[in-house]
């Protein structure tokens, strides 16, 4: 498809900047499939709007402070690590890379250091971790959030923002953007939804800065998705299927968990244990496998998330959605409101 048909005018004003407070507070808009009219809610009335049986399933992806600014040389270079190769090694984005080549060494603050090993197609680096600390150790030292572009074009990472920009299931290190539609969950929002009698399952993909990458083709089948580590487990895999086949609906919370549970399903629509890459994606024409609706924030024009969106929707029915939160100023983005999807 072209991906021109993907784009709209959004006002700037309608960028979030920061989270609302509690977070469940944030806006809701409810979509639902046919002429439904739109419903604009809070998130805090998602027990009311989904039923016994559900299944809400969440990214336990913990984000790291991926952003690191060093020097080779007089050189300045930026470096946004993307995707974990090895225990010392990470494939990154690097700003001034023109300025780089394989075997140059990076000095970061703190005493960290890395060689720049490779350079690949796509224009970023392998980069392989000096010292014997784990990279984790390393980052949290000497690394800062990395916030998306649109976010930090507009205002500097502050410490706040490591607190704004983690979920409350974040446990699994290794995401470099917070999977955002969970930022709008708060324990009391998981309580009142488990007294209603919906339910609640964890699976792990560590999301890359491959998806704040723009869609440079013309046509979506020109597009190379970049691939980002997930893995589902036996037992919630089989947790999954049981509520499905016992009449309940499986809701992806976050593009993330539903490009997982979608890679892990069959053409039987059974989940499978799942681990290892994937790099799905999902525009109008695919046949949804494993989810019954979809949590999620707003995305950016012509992105392969509003591709996705619409993909389950329809593209008329998102545009008309998105047509209404713009005029009804909604906040878009990481740090702005959600809408749940109900084909």
């Amino acid at each position: 498809m072209r991906v021109d048909l993907f784009d709209f005018e959004l006002p700037p004003e309608r960028i979030a900047l920061r989270p609302v407070r509690p977070r469940d507070s944030a806006r809701m808009l409810v979509v639902e499939g046919g002429a439904a009219p739109f419903a604009d809610r809070r998130v805090s009335d998602l027990p009311s709007l989904l039923r016994a049986g559900d299944v809400l399933v969440f990214n336990d992806t913990r984000v790291i402070p991926a952003q690191l600014e060093g020097r080779r040389g007089e050189a300045s270079i930026g470096a946004t690590l993307h995707k974990r190769i090895d225990l010392r090694r990470w494939q990154a984005f690097v700003r001034n890379a023109k300025r780089l080549k394989p075997g140059d060494r990076i000095d970061f603050p703190q005493g960290v250091t890395a060689i720049a090993e490779e350079r690949h197609a796509d224009g970023s680096f392998t980069l392989a971790f000096g010292g014997e600390e784990p990279v984790e150790v390393l980052l949290e030292r000497a690394g800062t959030m990395p916030l998306p572009p649109y976010i930090a074009g507009k205002r500097p990472t502050d410490a706040q923002d490591r607190e704004d920009y983690q979920t409350m299931f974040a446990r699994e290190d290794g995401a470099v953007a917070a999977p955002t539609a969970a930022l709008h969950f708060t324990p009391e929002l998981l309580a009142a939804l488990a007294e209603a009698g919906i339910a609640s399952e964890t699976l792990t993909l560590h999301v890359g800065a491959g998806t704040f990458l723009p869609v440079k083709a013309e046509d979506t089948e020109a597009h190379a998705m970049h691939s980002e580590w997930g893995r589902i487990d036996a037992a919630t895999a089989d947790r999954l299927n049981a509520a499905r086949a016992a009449g309940g609906r499986v809701i992806a919370v976050g593009t993330t968990s539903l490009r997982l549970l979608e890679s892990a399903a069959g053409e039987d629509k059974v989940i499978r244990p799942f681990e290892g890459d994937t790099a799905i994606f999902i525009t109008p024409g695919y046949r949804f496998r494993a989810i019954d609706g979809l949590m999620t924030n707003f995305h950016l024009p012509k992105s392969t998330l509003f591709m996705l969106v619409s993909a389950l929707m329809g593209l008329e029915r998102m545009q008309a959605a998105y047509a209404h939160a713009i005029a009804n100023e909604y906040r878009f983005y990481s740090y702005g409101d959600s809408s749940l999807l109900i084909p």
